[in-house]
């Protein structure tokens, strides 16, 4: 780590006790990733398998690579925001050149590669020669990149070449193809660190520009390289990300800058540069992987796991920092002679102990009967969206009546979230699993994981592509996008000018309900799209959204929103005019939608009966758990609801 620099006092402790003791105290991220690794090992019995503890490894692949390269950034005082989004940015130039444009998958990796290091060059040469704030100048490059990432897809997921996501497999089937490149990259950034010349111009840059600046070195050039490095190492993680998904998710990675540098503080590091190590950054990933998995495996909530990850994370820094300020002294000359033997041997105590307090947990466990109750894993796209709220509630209701177990997750519209979650249940004692996906391709990988488990998955909402589901409990979403292009129309007497609020792009649910609107349309010639926008399923975004297209478009006939909490906003930013001289349509049929509907602000809401969803999906995924025989489609049908038939509709 980065603290070997910082040591105890010698001679007031002596033996293995006082080593390890040293050991603890002078590597706070490692005591930590101890404590947690015994802590989650005596909580889960899961957690110490063979399979589970690969999970983590896989899991940890992309924000370690990421904060490898955020690493020599912040060693040098710098920051880099744009990481996650430079990741995607990267995927999908691989993606589109290698399908789309034809070019060979070769050439496609190094355009992908080059990608990455042109926006780190890009940083460099805003932060050195333009004197923006490296803040400021990576948060620009996050925007940038992401958009380009969707003007590039268009908003949608583009699959992956084969011979590129192999290294989302495993090698001998059972040696995972992330953590390899995790391994390769770790010992890359480790020998920049200390063998090289711009390794060390990092470490004097953090230290003291000025100073490094007037001992000779060109400090501008050496940024450049820095987050040139940077880039680099982004454009690896976006394709690794991206082949465990089989497909360039345009909005991947989104928030793992903020993984990455919490991984790289958490090993040591410090945000005023100077100090860092390789070794201590793949703790702190690690430290973030070993919380979500543990987590995941103990059911706790999908709210509350934020939460514990924040404090944890406060927690180690701060040991970390108590820990420089109480107990740090500089070594006495000549105490260093000896100094590697013996920090070998407290590592090898250090080792020795854990694994025998992780060891009898492990027997613990072994030694207690398992549950009778069956256990089924429910991972939900988001929970920040009142339709899925209502698919968790209607699961756990028909979940208690049933007497299941039931854990579920919250992937926060994040693919690769959502697949370490199915890793983490198909490692688990699990019956069953039902997914509702955040996208049917990315899902496939992890659901094939389950499906070579002999765990049986049912798909709630969305279908999963290219893996075997026992039911898809759905909606038609192509159909209620029809039905509500046909109730507004009519509504407006086929004739008329409207504006679209759009869903997240790169969503199943929103290209599948703008699909659906569009065909539906066509029947109704007299209407007229005047403006499309996305709100990302978001209320406030659909306020802000569509108080800005009513400048250009005061005099719209007509909204049709792609979910009924961006038609909620739109109505906020149409004041008066909702329900009267503007008709707005939404989808889902939530209580708040619902209860616009009985006020007459919003004309309509295509229902889904998100409750049954959840319900049915419960109860099949035990029957699928049972072996019984369960119908390969089940399908709740939507319905328009309006003020006319609000008050018998049951949602």
């Amino acid at each position: 780590m980065a603290t070997d620099t910082l040591k105890s006092t010698p001679g007031a402790q002596g033996g293995a006790v006082g080593g390890l003791r040293r050991l603890l105290l002078d590597n706070g991220a490692l005591t930590a990733l101890i404590v947690l690794v015994i802590a989650m090992s005596a909580l889960s019995g899961d957690f110490l398998t063979a399979d589970n503890l690969l999970n983590v490894g896989v899991q940890a692949a992309v924000t370690a690579i990421l904060a490898f390269g955020v690493t020599f950034v912040i060693v040098s005082a710098g920051i880099d925001l744009s990481v996650g989004s430079v990741a995607a940015l990267s995927a999908t130039v691989l993606a589109w050149s290698a399908t789309e444009a034809g070019i060979p998958v070769v050439l496609a990796v190094v355009l992908a590669v080059a990608t990455g290091i042109v926006c780190g060059l890009v940083n460099g040469f805003l932060v050195s020669y333009g004197k923006l704030p490296p803040f400021i100048a990576t948060l620009a490059m996050l925007s940038v990149a992401r958009g380009l990432s969707l003007v590039i897809s268009q908003g949608s997921p583009i699959a992956f070449p084969d011979s590129v996501s192999h290294l989302g497999d495993t090698l001998g089937g059972w040696l995972p193809v992330p953590v390899l490149v995790m391994v390769v990259m770790g010992l890359l950034t480790a020998f920049v660190l200390g063998r090289t010349y711009i390794g060390r111009s990092m470490y004097a840059i953090g230290g003291n520009e000025e100073a490094a600046r007037l001992s000779g070195l060109r400090v501008k050039k050496q940024k450049l390289a820095i987050y040139a490095f940077s880039g680099l190492f982004a454009a690896a993680a976006g394709i690794v990300l991206a082949s465990r998904l089989a497909s360039a998710q345009p909005q991947a990675a989104q928030g793992y800058e903020l993984d990455a540098i919490a991984a790289v503080v958490i090993g040591g590091a410090s945000l005023a540069g100077g100090t860092g190590k390789a070794s201590g950054t793949l703790i702190g990933a690690l430290i973030l992987a070993v919380l979500r998995n543990g987590l995941n495996l103990l059911s706790v909530s999908a709210f509350w796991q934020q939460v514990v990850i924040g404090v944890v994370i406060a927690l180690a820094v701060l040991f970390d920092t108590v820990r420089r300020k109480a107990g740090a002294t500089a070594p006495a000359a000549g105490a260093s002679g000896g100094g590697k033997g013996k920090q070998a041997l407290t590592y090898v105590i250090a080792a020795v102990v854990a694994v025998a307090v992780v060891g009898a947990t492990s027997l613990l466990h072994n030694g207690s009967s398992a549950a009778d109750r069956p256990k089924i894993g429910l991972s939900l796209s988001t929970l920040n969206n009142p339709f899925f709220v209502q698919i968790r509630d209607g699961a756990e209701e028909e979940a208690k009546k049933l007497g299941v177990d039931l854990t579920v997750t919250d992937a926060q519209n994040d693919a690769s979230q959502q697949a370490n979650q199915l890793q983490n249940f198909t490692s688990g004692s699990l019956s069953a699993v039902v997914v509702n996906p955040v996208d049917s391709d990315a899902a496939g990988p992890s659901v094939r994981g389950a499906n070579q488990a002999g765990i049986p998955v049912i798909a709630v909402d969305r279908g999963v592509n290219e893996a075997d589901t026992s039911a898809l409990v759905a909606s038609d979403n192509v159909e209620g996008g029809a039905l509500g292009a046909k109730a507004l129309a009519e509504k407006l007497g086929g004739k008329g000018t409207i504006v679209i609020l759009q869903g997240q792009a790169g969503t199943s649910a929103s290209r599948e309900r703008g699909a659906g609107f569009a065909a539906g349309l066509k029947d109704y010639p007299g209407i007229k799209v005047v403006a499309k926008q996305p709100a990302d399923f978001d209320r406030t975004k659909g306020l802000d959204v569509m108080t800005n297209l009513l400048q250009a478009h005061p005099d719209i006939d007509g909204v049709f929103a792609e979910n009924d909490e961006m038609a909620l906003g739109a109505i906020k930013a149409l004041g008066s005019k909702a329900g009267t001289s503007v008709q707005v349509v939404g989808f889902d049929g939530t209580p708040d939608g619902l209860k616009a509907v009985r006020a007459g602000t919003l004309y309509a809401s295509v229902a889904q009966q998100p409750s049954e969803l959840g319900r049915i999906a419960v109860r099949n995924a035990l029957r699928a758990a049972e072996g019984e025989k369960v119908e390969k489609m089940v399908k709740v049908p939507v319905k328009v609801v309006t003020k006319e038939n609000v008050a018998g509709f049951e949602g």
